[in-house]
C-alpha cells in the first residue's frame, strides 16, 4: 500500500509541475493549467494518507488546507481569470491560515513544541506549498521559488521517512519548477 500511495501521490504532483511549468510558456495556457491543477487535486489524497501515517501533522494540514488553493488555480484557469472575487480570495486565505494554525498547533501539542528536525522541514513545506500554489495560481513568478523551497523541504522529509519514490519525484519536480520560474519571468517581461 505504501508503494502504491507513493506512486499515486508522486505521479499526480510531478504531472502537475510538468503541466503548470509548460503552461507558463504559452499564450493560451488554459487547458494545460486545467489539467495541471486537476493532477494536483488527484494526487492530494495520497499525500494526506502518507503524511498521516507518518504523523507529520503540519504537512497533513498543509496538504488538506491546500485543496482550496488548488481549486482556486483550477477555477481561475477554467474561467480564464487573472483575478478572482475578493471574497473567494479571502475565503481561500482564511481556510489556508486556519489549517496552518491547526496543523502547527496539533504538532506542537503532540511533540511538546518544535522538537524535531522533521517539524522544521514541514514548516518549509508549509510555506512553499501554500504560498507557492497561491502565487502560481495568480501567475506570479515568486510562486515557483516558493515551490522550490517546498520541494527541497519535502524531499528531505521523505528521505528521512524512507520514501525513495517521493524523494525522486521531488528531485525531478525541481527541474520543472526551475523551468516554470524561467518561463514565468519571461512571460512577465513580455506583458
Amino acid at each position: 500500500m505504501d508503494i502504491f500511495l507513493q506512486v499515486w501521490g508522486g505521479v499526480g504532483y510531478l504531472l502537475a509541475k510538468i503541466l503548470l511549468s509548460h503552461a507558463e510558456g504559452l499564450s493560451d495556457d488554459r487547458k494545460w493549467r486545467i489539467v495541471g491543477w486537476s493532477a494536483y487535486l488527484i494526487g492530494l489524497p495520497a499525500w494526506v494518507i502518507l503524511l498521516v501515517g507518518q504523523q507529520n501533522w503540519i504537512a497533513v494540514a498543509i496538504e488538506a488546507g491546500g485543496a482550496p488553493v488548488l481549486l482556486l488555480g483550477l477555477v481561475m484557469a477554467w474561467k480564464r481569470l487573472d483575478k478572482v472575487h475578493k471574497y473567494y480570495d479571502w475565503g481561500v486565505k482564511g481556510f489556508t491560515y486556519l489549517m496552518i494554525a491547526i496543523g502547527v498547533g496539533y504538532s506542537l501539542y503532540c511533540f511538546g513544541g518544535i522538537t524535531t528536525f522533521s517539524q522544521t522541514l514541514e514548516i518549509g513545506v508549509m510555506v512553499g506549498f501554500l504560498l507557492g500554489s497561491y502565487f502560481v495560481a495568480k501567475k506570479n513568478p515568486i510562486g515557483w521559488l516558493l515551490y522550490a523551497v517546498m520541494l527541497l523541504s519535502m524531499g528531505s522529509l521523505m528521505l528521512i521517512k524512507g520514501k525513495p519514490i517521493l524523494v525522486g519525484q521531488q528531485a525531478i519536480s525541481l527541474i520543472f519548477v526551475i523551468i516554470g520560474f524561467i518561463r514565468s519571468i519571461r512571460r512577465v517581461k513580455t506583458v
